[in-house]
């Protein structure tokens, strides 16, 4: 017999000795299905502390075990989130996130308190996205291809072929689904994409607009300012590294 099977024989003893066994995978289940539907209550509920009773030993080191645990957690979270329509590169970005922000904690107490807050980050968010419209796949597998091409010229009839939809039908089902063009969709999302660069990068608005893929610098600008009521060199002097009292990006309405 092998060292692991010796090792995973040992350890299925002394949980059976003690009585001891993992959380039943339903109760787990429950509780990422109450996130995915953006039910905060339950999700508290249902939420069990990391490490506690019906979790595993993944490291003797009991900071480490957490961290462990959490990035289980963050991973399943996530995973249930984009199967519920949360849109799956701010998903991932999001786990990576409090995944980097875990691994710098220095203490149990702040990995817990992580782990807290992610549940509710992430359940806020699926209960806003709940409220809001739900997007049948093709128009979610557009937006998917939107934010993947963001630093491309983007075309209607480039993301129609890429779905294997015709123009026509691409564009009457988004319009009616979101209230909005496509192209007007696109340009939002670039528009929000620069609002974040001139916040948090050193990049200059020149930089940010070529990024984008905007015609010129001078559409860059006539567009930026047409959405934000800003010229983007007035939004990086008001709003560089100082994003409070504003939300990050522009709202589609």
């Amino acid at each position: 017999m092998s060292e692991l099977h010796k090792e995973l024989s040992r350890i299925e003893f002394e949980m059976r000795e003690n009585s001891m066994t993992h959380t039943p995978v339903e109760n787990e289940m429950r509780f990422y299905e109450a996130v995915k539907r953006g039910d905060m209550d339950a999700a508290r509920t249902l939420s069990t502390p990391l490490g506690g009773e019906g979790f595993g030993v993944l490291s003797t080191d009991r900071l480490r075990n957490l961290k462990y645990h959490l990035v289980i957690t963050v991973s399943f979270i996530t995973r249930f989130c984009v199967e519920g329509g949360m849109e799956r590169e701010t998903a991932y970005n999001l786990s990576d996130l409090y995944i980097r922000k875990a691994d710098l904690a220095s203490s149990p107490e702040e990995i817990n308190a992580i782990h807290s807050e992610l549940i509710t980050d992430f359940t806020e968010r699926m209960a806003k996205l709940k409220n809001g419209s739900s997007y049948c796949y093709q128009v979610t597998k557009c937006m998917e291809y939107v934010y993947d091409h963001l630093h491309e010229k983007l075309m209607v009839s480039d993301i129609a072929e890429e779905l294997g939809l015709s123009v026509q039908y691409l564009s009457k089902l988004f319009r009616t689904e979101t209230g909005l063009t496509l192209n007007r969709y696109i340009l939002k999302k670039k528009i929000d994409a620069a609002c974040q660069m001139l916040k948090y990068s050193h990049y200059e608005a020149v930089d940010v607009g070529n990024f984008l893929a905007f015609s010129s610098h001078s559409h860059f600008i006539q567009k930026f300012r047409e959405e934000t009521g800003l010229t983007p060199k007035q939004y990086r002097e008001k709003y560089y590294h100082s994003s409070s009292g504003m939300k990050a990006g522009v709202e589609i309405k």
